[in-house]
């Protein structure tokens, strides 16, 4: 198996290739993300473990080009806590898993064998529901033709909830998907971005996809109902 470390932390990435070789991957390292790019594109690679704070274009850049070029090979991100791009979901860009430092080896290990397992199928082109289309490859969301500009977490909201449509979705599950189990603020979070969403999604149009169920959650409705509220 072969695998793609992006990491430019010297330590780290030692640590991290000595494990990975001693579980029997063979390893390309590179500690420059135009460099990662690169050898992304114009190799094959089973998974690419991906730091986003890079010299030469960080990480979230790197993955974006390489699923513009339709590399969909698995993409585990090394992310910080502290670090520039906290705030911003990876898997919205099209990342497969991500870890955050510091972490155990082990733990570590275990994602990125799970990932070999899974292998890359080729992205569906678009997700569609309730008249909404939205491109994961391009991040483009429409509604009946009509593009709709979202805000990092807000596409990534709608991304989690159209991959799920018919299914009700609890504040809980939402805030483990679209934030991160660590998130240290309060829940109501999620009812703030609902209704920024419903705002650009269902009420210029009239009608309503995103349906509260209550004392359960939300679900995004395949077919939309009227009016919108």
């Amino acid at each position: 198996m072969r695998l793609l470390l992006v990491e430019d932390e010297r330590p780290l990435a030692a640590a991290l290739d000595e494990a990975l070789r001693e579980a029997n991957w063979v390893v390309d390292h590179t500690d420059d993300g135009r460099e990662g790019l690169r050898k992304g594109l114009a190799s094959q690679y089973d998974v690419i473990v991906l730091d986003i704070m890079l010299p030469g274009l960080n990480g979230y850049d790197v993955l974006k080009h390489l699923r513009e070029n339709r590399i969909w090979t698995p993409v585990l991100m090394l992310t910080a806590k502290d670090g520039e791009y906290d705030q911003t979901d990876a898997f919205e860009l099209g990342a497969d898993d991500y870890v955050t430092k510091p972490f155990s080896t082990p733990v570590l290990l275990a994602r990125v064998q799970a990932l070999a397992r899974r292998g890359a199928p080729e992205r569906p082109v678009a997700l569609t529901a309730g008249g909404l289309s939205l491109d994961p490859t391009t991040r483009r969301v429409t509604r009946e033709g009509r593009e709709i500009q979202l805000t990092a977490r807000e596409y990534s909201l709608l991304h989690h909830l159209m991959r799920r449509a018919g299914q009700v979705q609890s504040k809980a599950e939402i805030l483990e998907n679209v934030w991160d189990s660590d998130y240290p603020g309060a829940d109501n979070v999620v009812e703030v971005y609902i209704g920024y969403l419903r705002r650009k999604i269902d009420t210029p149009f009239d009608t309503r996809v995103i349906e509260t169920v209550r004392g359960m959650g939300y679900r995004l409705n395949p077919v939309p109902a009227s009016p919108a509220v």
